[in-house]
């Protein structure tokens, strides 16, 4: 079988190809439309079977597209914390583009084969919009908090405040055209729009917190369990023990999505205070089991994780779950009663 890794960057792709176990040597392509397609004739050439290439942003999507669409290859779009773990299990010394790429190489021969799963232009559109959004909802918070600290003081001259009063008025329109264009991209997709109404059926989601929900869920694999889908949030539990002296309390891995662990953060904190059931849920975890507050929201933020599975994989609104998926929305109850640790 032969094999490639990929080292992704912003301009070049360094490949390596290993034939027979052995990394033959490096080539550099460019990392756009015509690279990609010479890249695609040279591994065909060279009859590679497998690639593995490492996520870094937006910056390998293109290709893992232009790959994908080929079907020519198995590809598998690597974790970079798998990655950059593999390589130090090796104890690689060096830490190279060409060095990087023989490493995904190798990793895609003797590791388990996960294949990539190409969500469809819409979903990975929606995705991209979402994350802008994100971004510029978090710069227009740092502005508000520059124009405070400023405030606070006698000595900031005048036109300083009024600069910074202008970038959070920029912001601000910045984000509402963003939010329109993005609820329109849903509205022109019927299968988005049925997704999208669903999850505005669970108290605590709002309109932009479900599309928030929606950039990051939707690009994931359909046969993806909840567990998985918890696992992908670093939601789940993350046990320090060894022998008699050390056993630490449990904390969540936060292995995983920080987008989709923060588009979770405000409807969790909402349905722990307008949701009957979840505020049950919430006070349990704090009164009985002694949790801290946000500790507690965690919690709640994997069950609703739960439930929001159960209604995408059913088909069904929040305040209508059939008996499976109120059953998997419950399930998480006897799980989720341990420590968690805060988010930061």
């Amino acid at each position: 079988m032969n094999t490639a890794g990929i080292d992704v960057g912003h301009k070049t792709l360094v490949v390596v190809i290993r034939k027979n176990g052995k990394p033959k040597k490096e080539r550099t392509f460019e990392n756009t439309p015509s690279g990609h397609q010479e890249l695609l004739r040279a591994l065909r050439a060279a009859r590679v079977t497998r690639i593995g290439l490492e996520a870094t942003g937006v910056y390998h999507l293109d290709l893992a597209v232009a790959l994908h669409t080929s079907n020519h290859f198995e590809l598998m779009v690597i974790n970079p914390k798998a990655a950059k773990h593999y390589a130090q299990a090796r104890m690689t010394r060096c830490k190279t583009d060409p060095v990087d790429a023989a490493m995904l190489a190798e990793f895609v021969e003797h590791m388990p084969f996960e294949p990539w799963k190409c969500p469809t232009e819409s979903k990975l559109a929606l995705r991209a919009a979402t994350r802008r959004l994100a971004a510029l909802t978090k710069l227009l918070t740092q502005a508000k908090n520059h124009l405070h600290a400023y405030q606070q003081t006698q000595f900031t001259p005048e036109f300083v405040t009024e600069d910074i009063e202008l970038t959070v008025e920029r912001l601000g329109q910045q984000i509402e055209s963003m939010l329109t264009h993005v609820l329109s991209l849903v509205e022109n997709d019927s299968g988005l729009q049925t997704i999208f109404d669903r999850l505005l059926t669970v108290k605590g989601i709002g309109s932009k917190s479900a599309i928030a929900l929606m950039g990051e869920l939707l690009v994931l694999p359909e046969d993806m369990s909840a567990k998985q889908w918890v696992a992908m949030a670093g939601l789940d539990p993350r046990q320090h023990q060894s022998g008699t002296s050390v056993d630490k309390p449990a904390r969540i891995s936060k292995a995983g999505n920080k987008y989709l662990r923060s588009a979770l953060y405000m409807p969790a904190l909402s349905a722990s205070r307008t949701e009957h059931n979840v505020h049950a849920y919430y006070q349990h975890l704090i009164e009985q089991l002694h949790l801290k507050k946000i500790q507690a929201v965690c919690a709640v933020m994997r069950k609703l994780l739960h439930a929001i599975h159960g209604m995408l994989a059913n088909q069904t609104d929040f305040d209508r779950l059939n008996e499976e998926s109120e059953a998997q929305y419950n399930r998480a109850t006897t799980e989720l009663d341990r420590a968690y640790s805060c988010l930061e």
